[in-house]
């Protein structure tokens, strides 16, 4: 199983909203780095939404995000 990043946020309940969102049409979504974002504060990256790369396209569409975004 391949993952591919869908998209980096700086929120952590935003991504848990995102995930729950893409959970709800059966998409299986997974946060990195959601532990050190809040650790770190705002000198962090972000938190990564990762999806399987045959998911992405429907996560996109789901989550209404640009198709080249990642």
């Amino acid at each position: 199983m391949s993952l591919t990043e869908l998209v980096t946020v700086n929120d952590v309940s935003l991504a848990e909203i995102m995930r729950g969102r893409l959970a709800a049409d059966g998409i299986e979504a997974v946060l990195f780095d959601a532990g050190f974002s809040g650790l770190l504060g705002g000198g962090y990256p972000g938190i990564r939404l990762m999806v399987t790369a045959d998911d992405a396209q429907a996560a996109r569409r789901v989550l209404d995000l640009p198709e080249n975004e990642a």
